[in-house]
C-alpha cells in the first residue's frame, strides 16, 4: 500500500495529547512496518518536527499552514466553490489510504479511503467550555468527519461509546485502538539527576503532581477547592505540582491559588521539557488526575509506567485506563477528592499496592501495538489493496 498520513492540523508544542499519539506514531510505525510506502504530509516549516528512520517514509509538502498566502487561498477556494488545492496535490500521489490523525478529515472531500483517529468531542458534553465560534466550527467538521471517514480509530472504548451514542456511528466501522507509553516513562534510579530536578524546582516537601493544560474541562479549580480543605480540616502541609501548557483557564487557576491563600502549597510551573517529565512522577508521591473529559489520558499510563500511584477521577475515559491502578473519586466534589487523597498520601501500603498495580497494568499500553493495529486498519480501509 501506499499510505499518506496528514499532518496539516499538527501544532508542535499546543496540542498536549495529539502531539504524543502523533509523534509515537509515525516513530513507531517506521519501526514495525518495512513493507509499505508513507507520504507524510507536511508544511515546509514543520519538516525538522519527524525525524525519519525507515526509507520508505518521505515527506509530501503542503504549504497551507496558516499564516500564509496559500492559506489564505486555499480558505477561500474552499468557501466558494468547495476547491480544496491539497486534494489537487494529492492526486499525484497515488494513495491508497490516507490517515487523519487529528479527529477530523483534512482534506475533508478527498475520495481517497481514509482512516481517522477520532480523539474525543468534549463539546458535546461540555459546550460551557466552548465560545459560540469554537462550537460552530467543531459542529461543522467533527460529526462529517467521522460519517464521511471509511474507518474509524477510536482511543478508548469511551470514545466508540460516544460516536455510537451521539453520532450515530456504526459500530462495525470502529476500532478501539489504545495509544502507548514510550520507553522514557520508567523507574528512574539516577539519584543525581532526580536530586538535580527537586533542587531546580524548590521540590522540598512531597508533593502530588497533576500534568495538564490549563483548559477548564482538566478541573484545576475542584482541585484546588481540595487542597484547600486539606489544609483546612487536615493539617495538612504537602506540596501540589501543577505543570502543562497554559490555556484557557490559566489565568483563573493562578487567581484562584492567590484567592485560597495556596501560594506556600501551589507551585504552577508550566510547559516544562518532555524529559522533564518522567522525573517528576518518579519523585511525585502520587499523581493526582482530577479531569472531566478524557478520550484516553495518556498521563495515566505514564505515571504508572514510572511507579508512581494514581488518584483519579471516574469520569469518561479514566476508569478504563487505570483499572484497578487507580483509587478514583467523584471529580465534581471537593471533598470526595480531599478524602481519597488524604486516604492515599497517609497510607504507605496502599501507594505500594497501587505502584505494583500500576507497573503491570501499563503493560497493556504498548506504541508498537499501536502501530501494529493501526497498520491493520489501512489494509481494512484501502480494500486489502497492497
Amino acid at each position: 500500500m501506499h499510505i499518506g498520513i496528514s499532518a496539516l492540523n499538527f501544532s508542535p508544542g499546543e496540542m498536549g495529547g495529539q502531539e504524543t499519539y502523533f509523534r509515537n506514531l509515525v516513530h513507531h510505525l517506521q519501526r514495525v512496518d518495512r513493507e509499505n510506502s508513507y507520504a507524510l504530509l507536511c508544511d515546509a516549516r514543520k519538516v525538522r518536527e519527524f525525524p525519519l528512520s525507515n526509507d520508505s517514509f518521505r515527506v509530501t509538502l503542503c504549504n497551507y499552514d496558516k499564516p500564509s498566502l496559500n492559506w489564505l487561498i486555499r480558505g477561500m477556494l474552499k468557501k466558494m466553490i468547495h476547491l480544496d488545492l491539497v486534494n489537487l496535490r494529492l492526486k499525484g500521489l497515488k494513495l491508497d489510504v490516507i490517515h487523519h490523525p487529528f479527529t477530523v478529515l483534512n482534506p475533508q472531500w478527498s475520495q481517497i479511503p481514509s482512516v481517522l483517529t477520532f480523539l474525543d468531542m468534549q463539546q458535546e458534553y461540555f459546550p460551557q467550555f466552548f465560545s459560540k465560534l469554537e462550537l460552530a466550527i467543531r459542529k461543522q467538521i467533527s460529526r462529517p468527519s467521522a460519517e464521511k471517514a471509511t474507518r474509524i480509530i477510536a482511543i478508548s472504548r469511551h470514545v466508540k461509546d460516544c460516536l455510537v451514542e451521539k453520532y450515530g456511528i456504526d459500530a462495525g466501522k470502529i476500532d478501539v485502538i489504545y495509544p502507548g507509553c514510550g520507553a522514557e516513562f520508567r523507574v528512574i534510579d539516577d539519584a543525581v539527576g532526580l536530586a538535580e530536578l527537586k533542587l531546580r524546582y524548590g521540590l522540598e516537601r512531597p508533593f502530588a503532581y497533576y500534568p495538564a493544560a490549563s483548559w477548564p474541562h482538566k478541573n484545576h479549580k475542584t482541585l484546588l477547592a481540595a487542597w484547600k480543605i486539606l489544609q483546612e480540616r487536615r493539617g495538612f502541609d504537602g506540596q501540589l505540582v501543577l505543570t502543562g501548557i497554559a490555556k484557557q483557564a490559566h489565568g483563573e487557576i493562578q487567581g484562584e491559588v492567590g484567592r485560597l491563600g495556596l501560594d506556600a502549597t501551589v507551585k504552577v510551573l508550566g510547559y516544562l521539557p518532555s524529559d522533564e517529565l518522567p522525573y517528576l512522577y518518579n519523585l511525585a508521591r502520587l499523581m493526582v488526575f482530577p479531569s472531566l473529559f478524557e478520550g484516553f489520558g495518556i498521563p495515566l499510563v505514564e505515571a504508572m509506567a514510572c511507579g508512581c500511584p494514581l488518584v483519579c477521577s471516574t469520569a469518561t475515559s479514566v476508569p478504563e485506563v487505570a483499572g484497578d491502578a487507580g483509587i478514583q473519586f467523584d471529580p465534581l466534589s471537593p471533598e470526595d477528592m480531599a478524602d481519597k487523597l488524604w486516604m492515599v498520601w497517609n497510607d504507605e501500603g496502599a501507594r505500594e499496592q497501587l505502584r505494583v498495580k500500576g507497573l503491570q497494568r501499563v503493560k497493556l499500553f504498548d506504541w508498537e501495538n499501536t502501530a501494529r493495529k493501526t497498520l491493520e486498519v489501512y489494509q481494512k480501509a484501502a480494500g486489502g489493496a497492497r
